[in-house]
């Protein structure tokens, strides 16, 4: 896709970081976006930065785990923009917990929104994507699609299950006019880890530490999740790069690059060398905004 200049994009999980960071780039590039987000206020922050550029936006209250919402929104961005021609499942949560102490509730719902909404918003809009010209499917998995580590087996179960439909779908939309791309990003500095619910065994203090001490509280562990990675806007920023290549797989951050290096070099023992890339590149990221875009809310 050689630009997005004129076209329809649909965005999930546009409501902050990476989600809100692709409708500010389309938008500044010309292009109409449809954002939807599960959270009204940060989902109006979006739209309030969106009034930027001379595009027409519209913006939808979705729970992307609610499969007859998600059945009922291709028509609503027809009839509000004429046509669709990307669509970005970019909405994501996880749930810091060892297998054995998660509530099937909370398994089901973390599949509901990273697995099952991916599948059946593709599922929805294909038809439509396949009558334009071109088009593009851009799903995000991660690189916790690549490697595994503990106290994250359902978000690894539904990244892993993203990497496998998205790339089975790049071959069966091979010589069509829909191109599709799996996204892995590394560290990335957003809201997932604030965000997420902490389940705790019998006998557990302290969350997983995933990031910085083990002994960390769940807030410490979040603010240095998110003051520490990428900035969202460039993570934005390599992801239209990566659809304007026709890249079936974009990586964002030499992080992303390294971790699935070392899981093909070492697949069961890639863990003995996480410390060694993700302390080192800490203190390289690039954790400013991309210049000349509207402020946060």
């Amino acid at each position: 896709m050689r630009d997005f200049m004129s076209k329809v994009a649909v965005i999930t999980g546009a409501g902050s970081g990476m989600g809100r960071y692709l409708a500010v780039l389309l938008a500044k590039s010309g292009c109409d976006v449809v954002i939807c987000d599960v959270n009204e206020d940060t989902l109006a922050g979006t739209a309030r930065m969106l009034k930027n550029y001379n595009v027409a936006v519209s913006s939808h209250l979705l729970d992307v785990g609610d499969e007859e919402a998600i059945k009922a929104l291709p028509e609503k961005v027809i009839a509000q923009h004429g046509k669709v021609d990307l669509v970005f499942n970019n909405a994501g949560i996880t749930i810091d917990s060892d297998f054995a102490n998660m509530p099937e509730p909370d398994w089901d719902k973390v599949m509901d929104v990273n697995l099952h909404g991916v599948i059946n918003m593709t599922r929805a809009f294909l038809p439509y994507l396949k009558d334009r010209p071109e088009a593009a499917v851009v799903n995000t998995s991660s690189i916790f699609g690549m490697i595994a580590v503990p106290r994250q087996s359902v978000y690894h179960a539904t990244k892993f299950a993203v990497r496998g439909f998205t790339e089975s779908l790049v071959k069966e939309m091979k010589g069509t006019s829909v191109q599709v791309h799996c996204v892995h990003p590394g560290h990335i500095g957003t809201n997932i880890l604030t965000a997420a619910k902490v389940n705790r065994g019998e006998g557990e203090s302290a969350p997983s530490g995933l990031l910085g001490r083990a002994d960390a509280t769940h807030e410490e562990q979040g603010k240095a999740f998110r003051e520490n990675g990428m900035h969202a806007s460039r993570a934005a920023q390599v992801i239209l790069d990566g659809v304007r290549k026709r890249r079936s797989r974009i990586f964002i951050g030499m992080d992303a690059k390294l971790i699935d290096l070392a899981q093909r070099l070492t697949p069961m023992h890639y863990d003995k060398l996480l410390p060694l890339i993700f302390l080192p590149l800490m203190l390289f990221r690039n954790k400013k905004a991309i210049q000349d875009l509207p402020a946060e809310p």
